[in-house]
């Protein structure tokens, strides 16, 4: 206790978030790299935003005038792999619920960036967590409800904090797709799959007649048509949401014939097909661990992300989508959870660090604590999966945007 307290006096003299990165160096008992064994007795320098080095205190004299911050466990910046945060806000009012537009069933060319709000509280919420890069938009429950972006927790301002302004285009097969209103499509999952393939074979013709080498033949520009011709050439993949395990093979068919580059998002049936996802090569985006389990979902279970381990198949770890006040989950949380039913502590942690940065596209610059990246570092007074725990400082690109206190 003595110890955690002297943490806490360390820290407790830095100041408000600041704007600009500063000089750093980080003190930790234990730094979990995600490029190697963890460090003990382990030092992290910052400059200019990016790590500078990463080893063992003492081989490295600390740069003279350079902010020193202790901590008892550090680990990289943890990333949410899929979320609504800062789509859907904290109050839970339709004025700050941007996360689904229900006037169609397919709406492609709906932008997540057109829509988020750095300034929500909770944004804040789960950066106080550690938190530091959040892959959201637009929620499931439509067949195409919009496209996803990747940004970091801090700062407020948007064009400093986006990493990707596009980075996947929102599908959900299977009952979160359909409509439930009597004649109204889709109305059953086989409808909602014929639409999907109508629409990308649409697609591919608007793409050839682009082509076409007279301009006057050439169609008028068509943003629904032209974000699906980013998921038929792969530079914008579809993230699935697919729970039943008809659905997810439905899902991995349908890419096969369009050769379409996707992410399995949810899949609580995954256990029952886990030799055809290994197959087709796709990662996942697993449900919270701690998902409820109902309709679709009712075969979800905690020993999930396990499984998906021990078959191989590439997964994260993400907080989803929740109805509810205050509209999240953490995945500190669910990577705890996942720990105690079968996952190791290195796994879990990889789930919501390096592993999801590789799902993501974004492992060059964030994910593991190394010289080169971006400066994304969460402090913690003891083991991040330990319930008692507390993220005592958070760092995103080299500036320090939270200093927590112990309760």
């Amino acid at each position: 206790m003595k110890h955690v307290n002297l943490i806490i006096v360390a820290l407790a003299f830095v100041f408000a978030p600041r704007s600009l990165a500063e000089e750093l160096a980080i003190q930790g008992e234990v730094v979990h790299t995600m490029a190697g064994d963890a460090l003990h007795d382990g030092l992290v320098l910052i400059k200019d935003g990016k790590i500078a080095y990463v080893g063992k205190a003492g081989s490295l004299q600390i740069p003279p005038g350079a902010r020193i911050l202790k901590a008892k466990v550090i680990t990289p910046g943890l990333i949410d792999a899929h979320t609504v945060i800062g789509i859907a806000g904290i109050l839970n009012q339709p004025h700050d619920q941007e996360q689904l537009e229900k006037s169609a069933p397919m709406q492609p060319e709906l932008r997540a960036i057109d829509a988020y709000n750095a300034l929500d509280p909770l944004v804040e919420y789960v950066r106080g967590f550690g938190v530091t890069t959040l892959h959201t938009g637009h929620a499931p429950g439509a067949l195409i409800s919009g496209q996803t972006m990747i940004v970091k927790t801090h700062p407020a301002s948007l064009d400093q904090a986006l990493i990707n302004s596009a980075a996947m285009t929102a599908t959900t097969l299977g009952s979160g797709a359909t409509t439930g209103e009597k004649g109204k499509a889709p109305g059953t999952a086989s409808k909602a799959v014929a639409m999907l393939r109508a629409e990308l074979l649409k697609a591919q013709e608007y793409s050839r007649k682009l082509t076409h080498k007279e301009a006057d033949k050439r169609p008028a520009r068509d943003l629904h048509l032209e974000t699906l011709t980013r998921a038929l050439d792969g530079t914008q993949p579809l993230l699935v949401t697919v729970h039943r395990h008809q659905d997810i093979l439905a899902a991995i068919r349908l890419a096969d014939e369009f050769k379409l580059k996707i992410a399995l998002d949810g899949v609580s049936d995954a256990p029952l097909v886990l030799d055809e996802i290994k197959r087709s090569g796709f990662p996942v985006f697993l449900h919270p661990t701690m998902f409820r389990a109902n309709n679709e979902t009712e075969n979800l279970s905690f020993e999930t992300a396990s499984k998906l381990k021990r078959t191989g198949i590439e997964f994260a770890l993400q907080s989803g989508f929740e109805s509810y006040v205050p509209k999240t989950r953490v995945v500190l949380f669910e990577a705890a959870v996942a720990v105690a039913n079968g996952l190791s502590h290195k796994e879990a942690l990889a789930s919501i660090t390096i592993d999801a940065a590789k799902l993501l596209g974004i492992a060059l610059r964030t994910g593991s604590i190394e010289p080169g990246k971006d400066a994304d570092l969460a402090l913690y007074d003891g083991d991040p999966f330990e319930y008692t725990t507390h993220c005592i400082g958070v760092i995103v690109s080299g500036v320090v945007a939270d200093v927590r206190r112990a309760q």
